[in-house]
């Protein structure tokens, strides 16, 4: 047992509510532990109230010496932060002498401003990715990991995205079987954070009626099938040509673009997460073959599995 690690949780004014769900993974890592493990403190450049950007506030503590936290984690709000020059010489400091430094979602932007992602891989919210480029070429922004950890310093892609790096750190902290312990309570995925992209390409086809939300169901569910347009057509009770258009107007792709984007959603976790060869992989995908995977893949990604799969590196082992 390392002790009990002192987390400070920095939030900063109209700072995202999500933000506070970060410390849930410490909380129920106590409970299982035994003994204390985490004692989590929330913070802010003041002390005092903090109004959120939804109206209630939360009180804090005025930022304290860096180096009595094992890792700080940095909220910020759903509009790109401006931070004073006083906060950005603490958070250099804390790089120096805090274990690990994190910033959830927009936090990334105001560890880049304080110079601390030159040089490093890193995540942000994939709306804001543009923007972050611009401002910080000299950072290796990558929106297609849901959190990053590059050394001592960590990003999440968002919100949400937050949870998942906090119990990647209860993970570094206790090992994979707590983490799993701790994802269970918490009901939800231990590994969803390694290599899956920021939102699902269900997501993207945001069907506006449950006949073609069920047709998208059906297709995710059963991507070793042909699915062929008379295959859905058949599941939204539809003739071929009546789904089609039903199809496209709502989504505003065809029916073969968008079970393309699934397998190669799919193939992708799949060459990140697991060590199976391409071959198996293209076929669990649905992909007649491994060529007909690359192709697509150079459509979609823009790229080819073999490189990502090594830009994925090694599976994570504790």
């Amino acid at each position: 047992m390392a002790g009990v690690r002192r987390i400070g949780l920095l939030i900063c004014p109209n700072f995202d509510f999500m933000g506070l769900a970060v410390t849930s993974p410490f909380a129920v890592a106590d409970k299982y532990v035994g003994e204390p493990a985490y004692d989590v403190r929330v913070l802010s450049e003041t002390g005092g109230l903090v109004r959120s950007g939804v109206g209630p506030s939360v009180d804090t503590e005025r930022l304290s010496d860096p180096s009595a936290f094992d890792t700080i984690l940095v909220a910020a709000g759903i509009e790109i932060p401006a931070p004073s020059s006083a906060l950005l010489g603490y958070l250099q400091e804390a790089a120096r002498s805090t274990r690990l430094l994190a910033g959830l979602c927009l936090g990334a932007f105001i560890l880049a401003d304080a110079g601390l992602l030159n040089g490093r891989r890193a995540t942000t919210h994939w709306r804001y990715a543009p923007q972050f480029i611009e401002r910080y070429p000299e950072c290796h922004l990558d929106i297609n990991k849901i959190y990053v950890a590059d050394g001592n310093i960590w990003t999440s892609a968002g919100m949400s995205a937050g949870i998942d790096l906090a119990l990647g750190m209860v993970e570094r902290h206790h090992g994979r079987e707590l983490a799993h312990t701790v994802a269970r309570g918490l009901v939800m995925e231990r590994r969803r954070a390694g290599g899956q992209a920021q939102h699902s390409a269900l997501l993207d086809f945001d069907a506006s009626t449950d006949r073609i939300q069920s047709v998208l169901a059906y297709a995710r569910q059963n991507l070793r099938l042909p699915l062929t347009t008379e295959d859905l057509a058949a599941v939204a009770c539809l003739s071929p040509r009546q789904f089609t258009r039903a199809f496209r107007a709502e989504t505003g792709v065809s029916p073969a673009k968008a079970v393309e984007a699934m397998r190669v959603e799919a193939a992708k976790h799949l060459l990140e997460q697991s060590r199976l060869p391409i071959e198996e992989i293209a076929n669990a995908a649905g992909f007649a073959n491994r060529e007909r995977m690359r192709r697509a893949f150079l459509r979609v990604q823009g790229d080819v599995p073999r490189a990502i799969r090594r830009a994925a590196g090694p599976l994570a082992v504790v």
